[in-house]
């Protein structure tokens, strides 16, 4: 294992970052009263070790059981009515209405004689005013009798209040199930009580205490070990506070996501855990972007519903997020990205069901149109890219692609304008990006890089030698100090040129180190010469920087160089051309140009070897065309 480098405060800051993620993620987290996380079906077998009783409860029976004890009780009440005041003769008399509705439905009615006492009356002493009227020598008795909904609803609820919904009790350490063992219907219903029971209850402070101090623990230990990670495998991102910024808000914007989905009664299968290894791919590298989609996952598996399901299917989508995205360079790719992740959810939360419960009624078809609407908002993370784009200067494939298109305003003026330097541009794109390829290093930003180094030469393209055709060359007139400065000049106005037209600083960043702090060898030479007691100052002939940090850089720098030499050269044979690259090369590496790149003896090694085969194949010879005979 690599050594972990001593702690600056700089790195203290973002590791500190980390811990007030760690902290946001677990205020964050949805907490239900409920601490029952068991998955189960009547008739399937109990996948989890053997579970007996935690604490007394009681068993419930089953709503179908209740609903059943309800209604056989129910048949013995009957509803209420009151007198009409000042109409208690002794016949019966109830509206039309009502004396239907009672005829159709129930046997007998309570009659209320005080406030407390009702007696029992059967339907057929009832009768309607016109009844009583038709029936009894034309005497009409008016209604005496009306509904009394208030007392009939409170006396239906203290009767249905006399079935009880517990038929026993279990005790703590009661055996309720083992391991494998078939949840037949009791045990089921002792399951669903423990699950009531514990929906029930209301957390302690200890519990509550507890609670937090488990989740704090593991989400600490699923960020540190992710730090740990970078420390010891990926130490450069570490170094970046833009980079440790990113990782932070990647976990927190996922979490935050998922725990409000949460919240709001929403599948967890709607919030686009891909997006976490397709942004760090496409920024990064794909170990890393796997490792921050597994903390992000193990994360969210403590407060998720089914945490086992959850966890098999994410990292499926990992896998596949990292593994169709080596290189996006194309938008097209996310929407492909996110119809491979649609089907291998699919196919993952399927077969786990399968696994587990071995029966079709045990897939839910909705969680299919969540795993959709999941790769839907995935293609919508190129919006995302772009953003991160701007807030952390990055630069994606995409980016790259865009740039290195030659009708684009920048790359068009320097054609107009600097047609040789533009060519010269081409030229050391290509040497650039094979010699990169070679080594593993980011040939498409290298080659983006290549296309614009030179640009400044756009402002004064007739001082630079590729330039002028036959025309003299003006440096040649002036002293060979303010002639240099003018060379320098065009790194400062390429920065410029640069800023003013929003290239990313990656970009810039080729501009000013593509000739590190070297010396512009010919005027200081041509100085040097003509001044031979002098004790001649290098700063004024020497490029500002910075040297090149990257491998990148580093190889840009040599490009520029020798394809520069090659032109130079009368002989293009491939050992001429050897003797030149090593040359070049040489004299870079003797000047301290390389000091602060990560370059290997073996990368400079196979640097040269393209160069020289690169150049080779450049400027080959053709035969020249027979004349002719007439």
């Amino acid at each position: 294992m690599k050594k972990i480098p001593n702690l600056n405060r700089k790195t203290i800051f973002r590791i500190s970052a980390f811990l007030v993620v760690a902290a946001l993620v677990v205020v964050f987290f949805p907490r239900g009263k409920s601490g029952f996380k068991y998955r189960y079906a009547e008739n399937k077998p109990w996948g989890y070790t053997t579970l007996a009783a935690p604490f007394d409860f009681p068993l419930y029976k089953s709503d179908v059981q209740v609903e059943k004890e309800r209604a056989q009780h129910m048949e013995s009440f009957y509803p209420y009515f009151r007198f009409v005041p000042g109409q208690q003769q002794k016949i019966l008399v109830v509206s039309y209405n009502d004396y239907e509705w009672l005829e159709n439905n129930y046997k007998k009615i309570m009659v209320r004689t005080t406030d407390t006492k009702a007696k029992s009356h059967l339907i057929t002493e009832l009768t309607t005013p016109k009844n009583a009227y038709q029936g009894n020598q034309k005497i009409a008795y008016p209604q005496n009798l009306v509904y009394d909904t208030l007392y009939t609803e409170k006396m239906r609820a203290e009767k249905l209040a006399e079935i009880k919904d517990v038929e026993g009790q279990i005790f703590k350490g009661t055996k309720i199930v083992e391991e494998g063992e078939i949840v037949n219907a009791y045990t089921y219903r002792v399951l669903e009580s423990l699950s009531r029971a514990y929906k029930e209850m209301a957390p302690g402070k200890q519990q509550r205490t507890l609670t937090l101090i488990g989740e704090s623990i593991l989400v600490l230990l699923f960020i540190s070990l992710f730090v740990v990670y970078l420390f010891v495998f990926r130490n450069s991102y570490v170094q970046k506070t833009s980079v440790v910024l990113f990782f932070c808000l990647q976990i927190l914007l996922v979490i935050a996501l998922a725990c409000l989905a949460m919240r709001f009664g929403l599948s967890i299968y709607v919030i686009p855990f891909a997006w976490v290894p397709i942004l760090t791919r496409v920024f990064l590298d794909s170990r890393t972007a796997l490792f921050l989609h597994f903390t992000t996952v193990l994360i969210a598996s403590v407060f998720v519903p089914a945490p086992e399901i959850f966890f098999f299917v994410q990292m499926a989508v990992g896998m596949v997020a990292v593994s169709s995205l080596s290189d996006m360079t194309r938008r097209a790719q996310l929407v492909q990205t996110a119809g491979w992740i649609l089907l291998v959810q699919s196919l993952t939360y399927t077969a786990i069901t399968f696994a587990q419960t071995g029966s079709w009624s045990e897939i839910v078809p909705m969680t299919y149109v969540y795993f959709a609407i999941s790769a839907l908002l995935i293609i919508g993370c190129y919006g995302l890219i772009y953003t991160f784009e701007k807030m952390f200067h990055f630069i994606s494939s995409i980016t790259l692609v865009e740039l290195t298109d030659i009708n684009s305003d920048l790359l068009h003026q320097l054609a107009e304008k600097a047609p040789g330097t533009f060519q010269h541009s081409m030229q050391v794109s290509n040497l650039a990006s094979e010699a990169a390829k070679a080594i593993g290093a980011n040939a498409l930003l290298v080659r983006t890089g290549a296309l614009y180094h030179d640009i400044g030469k756009i402002v004064d393209p007739l001082y630079y030698v590729e330039n002028q055709n036959d025309i003299d060359n003006p440096l040649l007139k002036m002293d060979p100090r303010d002639a240099a400065q003018v060379v320098i000049a065009h790194v400062h106005e390429g920065e410029k040129l640069a800023r003013q037209s929003h290239l990313p600083e990656a970009i810039i960043n080729f501009i000013t180190t593509h000739h590190g702090t070297s010396l512009v060898r010919y005027f200081y030479n041509t100085y040097c010469n003509a001044h031979p007691k002098e004790n001649v100052d290098q700063k004024i002939f020497r490029y500002p920087g910075a040297k090149p940090s990257t491998k990148e850089g580093a190889i840009l720098m040599m490009a520029d160089a020798i394809e520069a030499r090659s032109r130079s050269l009368s002989d293009f044979s491939e050992a001429s051309i050897s003797t030149a690259v090593n040359q070049m090369i040489d004299a870079q590496i003797a000047d301290g140009q390389f000091s602060e790149t990560p370059l290997s003896f073996k990368d400079v090694e196979d640097i040269r070897r393209v160069f020289v085969a690169r150049l080779t194949a450049m400027n080959h010879h053709r035969i020249a065309y027979p004349k002719l005979n007439k």
